[in-house]
């Protein structure tokens, strides 16, 4: 009976270990758009590992704490460096549905969809796609060491999203 009971102790520590990671691996994605809505950008890369890499496609790539800086503080409408961006990001708002995640003890894996409301180059765009991430837990804290975004297409809110033209094309600014 001891033994039995031993058993079911571990089983359930080990279930309640997996269901606190998962929540934990919800709120660093959450937290990611948190910063991303309410314009924190200087605080993503700390979301990150020290080599994460990072892949969005038309907005750019980036690899390491160094350029994970340089890309976050470039979507901060307030920083010199924005304005320098050929794809100036002036408004964006992020949400995102179907978080999924699997968890294999200090690693994991998931993606969520994504829904978004920008401005690029002056042209209100409507945004969906996939975040497909990879996570990492480094003394005891859950960070990214990937996100890849799928898109699925950017179109502006003239435009249909249906079109094949103008699906995966950020808008070029009219004033160009």
């Amino acid at each position: 009976m001891a033994a039995d009971m031993e058993t079911r102790f571990k089983e359930l520590e080990a279930k309640v270990r997996e269901l606190t990671d998962r929540e934990a691996l919800r709120d660093l994605r959450y937290r990611y758009h948190e910063c991303i809505n309410e314009g924190k950008f200087a605080e993503i890369p700390n979301l990150f590992t020290a080599d994460a890499d990072l892949d969005f496609g038309a907005l750019g790539k980036a690899r390491g704490r160094e350029q994970l800086n340089k890309f976050f503080i470039a979507m901060d409408m307030t920083s010199v460096e924005a304005s320098k961006s050929p794809l100036r990001v002036s408004y964006i708002k992020q949400f995102v549905h179907n978080h999924t995640i699997h968890v294999h003890g200090d690693t994991g894996d998931g993606f969520a969809y994504l829904e978004a409301k920008t401005v690029f180059n002056g042209v209100a765009c409507l945004v969906a796609g996939r975040y497909n991430d990879e996570y990492v837990r480094q003394k005891g804290e859950w960070k990214f060491s990937k996100m890849h975004v799928t898109p699925f297409f950017v179109v502006p809110y003239n435009e249909s999203w249906a079109d094949e033209k103008t699906r995966l094309r950020p808008p070029r600014r009219s004033d160009s």
